[in-house]
């Protein structure tokens, strides 16, 4: 039974304080209903957060943050901030992205439009493949403009039911497309294999190669990035995530850090509480939980006979997505000394050969495709002046990890870490060793330890041909197997990043209203 410190029951309770959790609870919140958030650490924001070292505070996961756009053209999530209350400095990123591939002779630094404009990322895309007469820039520019085009339709499909002739007469464009992989719809414009290279740069961002990876994925990210640039907040994304903490509370949300949910309580086929760890119950008949539905159809539903066979059958189709594996680094000089000019780069120092890397995703590494970025060159002020923050990731996949041991844990960090810091030395022609203020490393572990996320998996379900944002939208609420029980997190219908988790958890919470509705109807 639970304590005074409780109401005697909630419309609501929301298992997790990450992104998607705060989402979930602002949107059910500014519907009027009554939303206790419980969090197990002591902060909001999951791997939304910094850390301190050396009295610096430091970027801990956040790149860079799609759907944002500028404040003339803003885009989904900048208005569902703006609509919440929500007030964030956003800065926009200089560059989309450097790609460099020494196999093939490609250094090219690619920049972003600003209102859905696609004409310079093109053109800086075909001078790098040697364009002599215009002729491939209008095919990448043809390429950009088609995942525009889907991208547009996804947007309005994420929220307006329409029938398939409908949707085959107002979106050609995606119907035509859902059935094919990315690599599929790029070779049919019969480019350059370097234009592909440069084109995919991307793709760990979405966790899967080309190949395998459905062109509607492929066509979101790269009209969110290309065709309007991105952005971070001033203050980090821990000043995202207690904004929309804060922001919560003024509108009326209980939340409790420090409390783990243990169970979530099932009578009749429907949510009648939450267990939490120390014991107390808390009664409400509605939950979202950001906890890996692996974990919660396992190991949270009580009772066990509660959870239907499908969602065992569920959990197990499902492939987990990419893991971390970062170092994160302050350096005692700033970006010019050091000759550091870009954000954010793609390096494959053995070629953009994605199979081959895919695989060797799939160990222990040292990983082929890593990631760079120099945060104060999107925010000048991110570290005191003579200084910069870089970060060096790779995204590998989970099962690498599964045979690392206790004993072995730290050399494997150290082994990956110095490769890191080895190849991009070289890169950049600076010993970065000599450079050293701080330095952090973030292994599969310490994301599954700190956020219990289900293998130390940040990307929630891997988007295949077989499993994706089309197939998620089509099963819908086929996939709720139990009433009065959503979820949200990377592992939703929108996938992996920062801003698919705002989207993912207001998508729990519209699963939950529409719950709620149901459960009337059938009361009358």
């Amino acid at each position: 039974m639970a304590t005074k410190h409780f109401k005697d029951s909630y419309d609501v309770v929301v298992i997790g304080g990450a992104l998607a959790g705060m989402a979930s609870a602002l949107t059910l919140a500014k519907k009027g209903k009554s939303v206790l958030m419980v969090e197990q650490h002591n902060l909001p924001g999951g791997v939304a957060t910094s850390f301190v070292r050396g009295d610096i505070e430091i970027e801990g996961t956040l790149h860079e943050m799609m759907s944002i756009g500028s404040k003339d053209c803003p885009l989904k999530i900048r208005k569902f901030f703006d609509e919440m209350g929500v007030d964030i400095d956003w800065l926009r990123v200089p560059d989309a992205y450097r790609f460099v591939d020494p196999k093939r002779n490609t250094d090219v630094v690619v920049h972003p439009g600003t209102h859905g404009d696609f004409e310079t990322p093109a053109k800086e895309i075909a001078d790098a493949c040697g364009d002599k007469d215009g002729s491939l820039y209008k095919k990448v520019l043809e390429v950009l403009q088609l995942c525009n085009r889907v991208y547009d339709s996804v947007n309005i499909l994420s929220v307006t039911h329409m029938s398939k002739v409908k949707m085959l007469l107002k979106h050609p464009d995606f119907v035509k497309t859902a059935g094919y992989s990315a690599l599929e719809v790029l070779n049919s414009f019969k480019l350059p294999q370097q234009a592909i290279d440069i084109l995919s740069a991307y793709w760990i961002y979405v966790g899967n190669i080309l190949e395998d990876l459905p062109f509607t994925v492929y066509a979101v990210l790269m009209a969110d990035y290309l065709g309007y640039g991105s952005y971070v907040p001033a203050k980090f994304s821990h000043e995202m995530s207690l904004k929309m903490a804060e922001r919560a509370m003024e509108m009326g949300v209980q939340v409790e850090y420090g409390m783990r949910a243990d169970k979530i309580l099932v009578k009749d086929k429907h949510v009648c509480g939450v267990r939490l760890a120390n014991g107390e119950v808390v009664n409400t008949r509605y939950v979202v939980c950001s906890s890996y539905p692996d974990k919660a159809y396992t190991s949270m539903i009580e009772p066990k006979e509660a959870v239907p066979e499908g969602a065992i059958k569920f959990v197990n189709a499902k492939t987990v997505g990419v893991t971390c594996f970062s170092v994160v680094m302050l350096l005692d000089k700033s970006p010019k000394e050091l000759g550091i000019t870009d954000y954010s780069t793609f390096y494959a120092p053995e070629g953009m050969d994605q199979r081959m890397i895919f695989d060797n995703f799939a160990t222990e590494g040292p990983y082929k495709y890593v990631t760079s970025i120099c945060t104060n060159l999107a925010n000048p002020k991110a570290s005191p002046e003579g200084t910069c923050i870089y970060s060096i990731t790779a995204l590998p996949r989970p099962e690498g990890w599964k045979n690392v041991t206790e004993e072995n844990y730290q050399e494997l960090k150290r082994k990956n870490a110095e490769y890191f810091i080895d190849i991009e030395s070289k890169r950049l022609g600076v010993n970065l060793r000599d450079h050293i203020l701080e330095l952090v490393i973030e292994a599969p572990p310490t994301i599954s330890h700190y956020t219990g996320a289900y293998r130390g998996s940040i990307y929630g379900y891997m988007h295949t041909m077989d499993d994706h944002i089309v197939a998620r939208l089509q099963m819908g609420e086929k996939e709720n197997f139990i009433q009065g029980l959503s979820f949200s997190g990377a592992h939703q219908i929108s996938g992996d990043g920062m801003g698919p988790a705002v989207t993912n958890g207001r998508k729990g919470a519209k699963i939950i209203l529409d719950m709620m509705e149901e459960d009337a109807k059938e009361a009358k």
